[in-house]
């Protein structure tokens, strides 16, 4: 039987996707697991799989568009199915170049359903299943509210700063936003915000204001680990970095206080029996986190590799969405920029996240002595939520006994 092929919701909270390449041709016949369609997120490129033998009757997106979330993409039918008239069926299924599916378009199994796909309410409000959802259960009045969606379609997330008043929605905390000084011609550049500028700034500000974080801070001697680095390097084909060291620390504390581990969610605090690590990557678009997972199982040298990789396809795009997603924690290094010490922003919805600092020669007391020595700030940034800042003080203990005796990363 024909159906719509939808535009997937590839990444939580997405409104829109772009539309990067059709593989196959129109009228072609595909395999379950072949790829559909690839698409393009705001960090990375995602295929699309079929998950049934079928034909790709007709494309009605071309390529490079962006597609909202929800809107047909493709009309695709059973093997061996035959359409005469492909705009009658198109019309029976409710579909129109300028609209979203009717009520009764069902999405292709073929792709992953939108969990927060646009509808229309009434004639004048437009507003997704979720937040109509949250709106019934608040008693707000979505007449009231302005949507930030596409075409101004309200989301859940327009909601939650929306209190229910006199059958009216107000703002609770009324604000005014500061006026935009008119520049002198000739001294600005405009330049337009990126999907991946618009997405970093929304997830951080989502953090700020929804994740109370505290902070602990640390000064770490990293002579021995110095020492560790060069004897491991010394005729290695593959070169290990001290966040590599950083990276398989995290993952090796966090097994000595599986309570840092955790992620907070609405309705519990999640515990993961692996360590799974988001490391920063600055790439000319901005900046991206992709995870590498198991690495509790991973040797430095393993952790070496997959950093190059995932560096090496960050600032290329070629990024796949799943080695996004996941990760209690994140580790950030502005060492190499020469920042010795730094509060970075967690990257929800993980609980921590690690900033790194330079390592610097500095005089240091051993023994009561005061000699030369290299020293290492870090910052750990906590989700107070999930975790006690006792519980942070105890991983943040844990991570430098690892750091000062390094060959018990090893172990």
């Amino acid at each position: 039987m024909a159906e719509l092929l939808l535009m997937p919701e590839v990444a939580a909270g997405a409104t829109s996707a772009v539309l990067s390449s059709w593989p196959l041709a129109e009228a072609s016949s595909y395999s379950a697991g072949e790829i559909l369609a690839i698409i393009e997120t705001d960090k990375a490129v995602v295929d699309v799989e079929a998950e049934s033998d079928g034909i790709l009757v007709k494309l009605l997106i071309a390529e490079s568009q962006e597609v909202e979330i929800g809107r047909p993409i493709a009309l695709i039918a059973a093997p061996g199915e035959v359409i005469a008239d492909i705009d009658a069926t198109l019309s029976e299924l409710g579909y129109s170049p300028d609209s979203t599916p009717s009520a009764s378009a069902e999405p292709a199994t073929s792709a992953a359903p939108a969990t927060e796909t646009s509808v229309e309410v009434s004639s004048r409000v437009f507003a997704s299943p979720l937040a109509r959802r949250h709106a019934k259960e608040k008693g707000i009045d979505l007449s009231q509210v302005t949507g930030t969606g596409p075409q101004g379609r309200i989301r859940k997330h327009d909601l939650d700063n929306v209190q229910a008043t006199s059958g009216k929605s107000t703002p609770a905390t009324a604000t005014t936003a500061p006026a935009i000084p008119t520049p002198v011609p000739g001294t600005v550049t405009e330049i337009p915000h990126s999907r991946l500028r618009r997405a970093i700034a929304q997830r951080l500000v989502e953090s700020k204001t929804q994740a109370p974080h505290f902070y602990l801070d640390a000064t770490i001697r990293v002579d021995r680990l110095m020492a560790l680095r060069a004897e491991i390097n010394d005729g290695a084909q593959t070169r290990v970095s001290f966040n590599d060291f950083v990276i398989k620390a995290v993952a090796a504390a966090h097994l000595r206080v599986p309570q840092m581990n955790v992620i907070w969610t609405p309705d519990a605090v999640l515990q993961y029996s692996t360590v799974d690590i988001s490391m920063a990557v600055a790439t000319d678009n901005g900046l991206v986190t992709p995870t590498l997972r198991g690495v509790e199982n991973m040797t430095v040298t393993q952790i070496a590799l997959a950093s190059k990789d995932f560096a090496t396809r960050a600032k290329e795009g070629g990024l796949r969405q799943n080695e996004l997603e996941g990760g209690s924690t994140s580790v950030s290094n502005l060492g190499m920029f020469g920042v010795e010490s730094f509060n970075a922003i967690i990257n929800p919805p993980q609980s921590s996240i690690i900033a790194v600092g330079a390592i610097t020669a500095e005089p240091v007391v051993d023994n009561g002595t005061v000699v030369a020595g290299h020293v290492m700030r870090v910052t750990v940034s906590v989700d107070h939520r999930p975790i006690d800042g006792a519980t942070g003080a105890m991983w943040l203990r844990e991570f430098v006994d690892l750091m000062e005796s390094p060959a018990k990363i090893l172990a």
